[in-house]
């Protein structure tokens, strides 16, 4: 596995594998790398002919008192899991390599980021398009592969990539979960014994509610408050939002007609964890987002955070 730590020498290899015809596969990461980014790397190695993984902890994406210097970080853990998993090049740019002093652009994306994490974070997602913008550029990748578990995040990286013709295709990973259903993140390290047993209950609650639309539920504001009943229930969670929105253009819908997302962000202790599940009336049944993954296409997940 090729370390590669520099923008010009990320590009010149890039520039290589495709003078060669080899095409690039691509995930972002912020380390602290856990089954799910690995499922990540599985399905661009599935589609491509190298793999290239960044670890870079942006801090433009970290609001004001959030957990920058604290996230969680194992730069040695992760490249022997990245080396395991065959991975090509490790890209592990500095700071000072994607904003060098006097730094002062930014890539934004609108309407899809208001609502949902963009309403209490207003700032994140600025941060999240402008280095995936930069990162794109670096590491020259045809395709890219994001998780389903922000599905924010996935469908402003479509739109970016949509508005400024980026010619990259973006796959979306399903969630991965570990047994009790929790979805996994580099955050869940954060919680203290009682609070991952209070985990459960995010998923728990998204359960409740697909099991209702399974059932013929359609209004939104009975599936939410399915949710909010569950999680109020718990007294270590706290709840930030719970919002049934459209799958294509995360606008709150009143009555589920096609695709919606039911999206979760809830405190636990101080640690913030986010999960969702698709809802399609189109399915037999609700399904969780996790399970199959996605291509970039005008077609949304069948079912379904850098």
């Amino acid at each position: 596995m090729h370390v590669i730590e520099s923008v010009r020498q990320m590009q010149q290899w890039a520039d290589g594998q495709r003078a060669a015809a080899r095409r690039i596969g691509f995930v972002p990461t912020m380390g602290y790398l856990h089954r799910g980014h690995l499922s990540l790397i599985e399905l661009a190695r599935s589609r491509t002919d190298c793999v290239v993984v960044s670890i870079f902890v942006n801090p433009l994406q970290f609001g004001a008192n959030e957990d920058f210097d604290r996230y969680p970080r194992d730069l040695d853990g992760d490249r022997r899991k990245l080396e395991s998993a065959g991975v090509d090049v490790l890209f592990l740019p500095r700071t000072e390599e994607l904003y060098p002093p006097g730094f002062q652009t930014a890539v934004e994306v609108e309407r899809v980021t208001r609502g949902l994490c963009g309403a209490s974070r207003p700032t994140h997602f600025r941060g999240v398009t402008t280095v995936v913008a930069k990162l794109f550029l670096a590491v020259k990748p045809h395709v890219a592969v994001f998780g389903a578990k922000d599905f924010q995040q996935l469908v402003t990286v479509r739109q970016m990539v949509r508005d400024l013709n980026f010619d990259i295709e973006i796959l979306s990973g399903p969630i991965v979960r570990e047994a009790d259903g929790l979805a996994m993140s580099s955050r869940n390290a954060y919680l203290s014994p009682a609070e991952r047993v209070a985990a459960r209950a995010i998923f728990q609650a998204l359960s409740e509610a697909r099991a209702a639309f399974a059932s013929g539920e359609r209004n939104a504001d009975r599936l939410r408050e399915l949710v909010v009943s569950r999680l109020s229930s718990v007294p270590l969670a706290r709840i930030d939002y719970v919002e049934l929105v459209d799958a294509e253009t995360l606008e709150p819908v009143r009555r589920i007609a096609r695709p919606g997302v039911l999206a979760v962000a809830a405190f636990l202790g101080s640690t913030r964890l986010i999960d969702n599940c698709l809802l399609d009336p189109a399915e037999e049944t609700g399904s969780a987002t996790e399970g199959v993954a996605d291509e970039d296409s005008q077609q949304l997940p069948t079912e379904g955070s850098v």
